[in-house]
C-alpha cells in the first residue's frame, strides 16, 4: 500500500523558516514527479512547487526566491525548505506524487505563520 507522510509543520513567526519532509512508501519513487500543494481555509489547493524525477523544479510565482524542493531517491523523501515565511503562506501543506495515471496524496500537514 502506498503511503505519503508529511511532517515538520508548526507555527512559526513571520520571516521564520520550516522544512516540510515527505517519506514515500513507493518502489519505484525515482520515476515519480514529486510535489508540495497547500490549501488555505476558503481557498483552492494550488501547486507550491514540484521536482520531476530529473530534478527539474518548478515553483508557484508566490514562492520564488523563498521556498525550495529537493528530493532524495535513496531514502524515498522530497523535502520543502520555506524560508522567509509569510502569514499568507499558512495552509495545510500535501505531499503528492505523480506518475503517469497514478496519483498519490499525503494527509497534510499545517503550517501556520503568525506572530
Amino acid at each position: 500500500q502506498v503511503q505519503l507522510v508529511e511532517s515538520g509543520g508548526g507555527l512559526v513567526q513571520p520571516g521564520g523558516s520550516l522544512r516540510l519532509s515527505c517519506a514515500a512508501s513507493i518502489s519505484i519513487f525515482n520515476l515519480y514527479t514529486m510535489g508540495w500543494y497547500r490549501q488555505a481555509p476558503g481557498k483552492q489547493r494550488e501547486l507550491v512547487a514540484s521536482i520531476s524525477s530529473g530534478g527539474d523544479t518548478n515553483y508557484a510565482d508566490s514562492v520564488k526566491g523563498r521556498f525550495t524542493i529537493s528530493r532524495d531517491n535513496a531514502k524515498k523523501m522530497a523535502y520543502l525548505q520555506m524560508n522567509s515565511l509569510k502569514p499568507e503562506d499558512t495552509a495545510v501543506y500535501y505531499c503528492n506524487a505523480k506518475f503517469m495515471r497514478i496519483d498519490f496524496w499525503g494527509q497534510g500537514t499545517q503550517v501556520t505563520v503568525s506572530s
